[in-house]
């Protein structure tokens, strides 16, 4: 099945009731936890996007103290969970300021861990590309959200 063009999708919904529209949504939110996820930042969390951010840095937090710290394979596989979730939660909200915070609060989380990274070349190398990106999305956030990502990036050199 191939799956219609958003403008088909968009004035296809004109066409509904909200009845109709509010029985889509459910049955959309029952087929997949991310959809239901979504729909709840939207619906909650995307009128307070600090404690949006907050409850995220939380979660990072619980992720980190739960990681196997026995061998490095447990912790590159739990890392990049950790990772994978986060860029999820970007994409929900769609914020770039969100995104840096988050990601910087991620390196942060990383670079203190211990055992240290710095040991594992395939962290090392996650870490440092992680850096590279929020460098590259901090430059397109206005100057003086720059300035103050910046100041908290060097912290990392």
């Amino acid at each position: 099945m191939k799956a219609a063009s958003l403008k088909d999708i968009k004035t296809e919904l004109k066409h509904h009731s909200a009845e109709e529209l509010l029985d889509l949504c459910i049955h959309l939110v029952k087929s997949k936890k991310e959809n239901k996820e979504l729909l709840t930042y939207l619906l909650f969390e995307s009128t307070d996007e600090e404690a949006y951010i907050q409850s995220i840095k939380n979660k990072i937090d619980a992720d980190f103290e739960a990681i196997n710290t026995k061998t490095f394979f447990y912790i590159k596989k739990s890392v990049r969970k950790i990772l994978k979730e986060i860029k999820k939660f970007i994409r929900y909200s769609q914020n770039k300021e969100t995104e840096v915070e988050l990601l910087i609060y991620f390196c942060r989380k990383l670079k203190d861990f211990k055992p240290s990274i710095s040991r594992n070349t395939a962290l090392t190398n996650l870490y440092n590309r992680q850096l590279d990106y929020i460098r590259k999305k901090i430059n397109t956030l206005h100057e003086d959200l720059q300035y103050d990502y910046n100041l908290e990036l060097a912290e990392f050199s």
